[in-house]
């Protein structure tokens, strides 16, 4: 029987690596809870230390009594699960063929990585700063009148500093019409002569930029707005579970299937270091 040749681990493996080569936002989150998780409801807290208090020392004198720590208890729960679920027909010789079934798996994973994309890129509406232009968002664009998309990725760049957001690990996530107008600003050119030899985006300020189809958007009036999203890696906590991939023959059916069961969940455990724009092409 074909379906006798199926070894799980193999395609458990698979899955997982082609989430990871697919996901933009997984990149950008830590995973430090990640090996406690296991199934759907498993909550992991964490405890989160309120600031210290610093007094002034005088020679000889003594110190006031110690503070009591503060703080708050903040819990990372796996409260998302998604599934897929396909068949090949015994006339397509999948299990004979074993490219073809890789090839169905890695259009399943490209499924699963898109919905937990956008589930992180949603959870960054939480953000702490926001760059809304006092409510209209941003017209960008090199005209009179419009926000040079460079100069406002160096805006970002500012806010975060004064925010005090670390500096390592610092990103940026536009969408596809930003990147395009990035490329044809003339501060843009100048700095990056070389964009087209490497093929990557470069750091702008300091910041990584990363270009997303996944970013959320925002109406204002009857428009729709990009959100544009930056941080840091500490700002998102992002758990992932593939519980489940089996295979198994269906009853009305001459055919191969699998199915499979992921789990995962996220939290947003610094606010404050995420930054979102709104922003349009104008």
């Amino acid at each position: 029987m074909a379906l006798d040749n199926f070894i799980p681990e193999i395609w458990s493996a698979r899955l997982l690596k082609h989430l990871d080569e697919d996901l933009v936002f997984k990149q950008l989150v830590n995973t430090d809870y990640e090996g406690e998780i296991r199934n759907v409801g498993d909550t992991v807290r964490v405890n989160r230390i309120g600031d210290i208090v610093v007094g002034s020392y005088t020679k000889d004198g003594e110190i006031g009594a110690p503070q009591q720590l503060s703080g708050e208890q903040l819990v990372l729960t796996i409260d998302q699960f998604k599934y897929f679920n396909f068949y090949v027909d015994d006339v397509d010789s999948a299990q004979q063929n074993p490219k073809t079934m890789d090839d169905a798996m890695s259009r399943a994973a490209f499924a699963l990585a898109k919905e937990v994309d956008k589930y992180i890129a949603g959870l960054h509406a939480q953000a702490g700063v926001k760059l809304d232009n006092s409510g209209a968002g941003y017209q960008v664009g090199t005209g009179a009148g419009n926000k040079n998309p460079y100069d406002l990725v160096v805006d970002i760049v500012e806010q975060m500093d004064t925010h005090n957001i670390p500096g390592a690990g610092r990103w940026l996530v536009i969408p596809p019409w930003f990147h395009a107008m990035l490329l044809k600003s003339e501060e843009y050119k100048l700095a990056f002569q070389d964009y087209k030899s490497t093929g990557e985006i470069p750091t702008i300020a300091g910041i990584r930029i990363l270009m997303s189809n996944n970013l959320p958007t925002k109406k204002i009036g009857n428009v729709d707005f990009s959100v544009l999203l930056a941080g840091t890696n500490m700002a998102i906590s992002f758990a992932q579970q593939l519980n489940k991939v089996e295979a198994y023959r269906p009853e009305k059916r001459f055919a191969d299937a699998v199915k499979g069961l992921l789990l995962f969940g996220a939290k947003v455990f610094y606010p404050e270091s995420l930054v979102s724009i709104v922003a349009k092409k104008a």
